[in-house]
């Protein structure tokens, strides 16, 4: 049995963003849907948390000091530990290239910023379903 299978872990989301009133408001909206939250404010911290702590969902910025969110999907999606682990990417990079390059990387989402707040939690229930 994966440390994904557990009750307490399905309900576990990193918000991996380094602009502090974009974590405030994931923080806020995440635990209001009933969410156990994590926060990591660059690449390297949520790689840490992700092996440390498991979540089930990250949504994770695609530009952020240390590692980029495009490395911390690929060294995630490199682990066969963390296949069930959910990545959304949540960024201002809205250009093709950049979504080809987040989904190429193993995101299972790419969000552009900015987003509306009810559709991304909706988004968030699927993935996490």
């Amino acid at each position: 049995m994966s440390l994904n299978a557990s009750p307490a872990a399905s309900r576990k989301v990193l918000i991996a963003d380094d602009e502090p009133n974009i974590v405030i408001s994931l923080e806020f909206m995440m635990k209001r849907a009933g969410y156990e939250v994590l926060v990591a404010r660059d690449g390297l911290e949520a790689l840490e948390k992700i092996r440390a702590e498991h979540p089930r969902l990250v949504l994770l910025d695609a530009t952020m000091p240390g590692m980029s969110g495009f490395d911390v999907c690929a060294a995630v999606r490199a682990d066969a530990t963390f296949r069930d682990t959910r990545i959304m990417m949540l960024t201002a990079k809205g250009r093709e290239s950049d979504m080809a390059r987040g989904m190429g990387a193993g995101a299972d989402l790419y969000v552009t910023k900015p987003f509306s707040t009810r559709e991304l939690v909706q988004k968030v229930e699927e993935l996490m379903a």
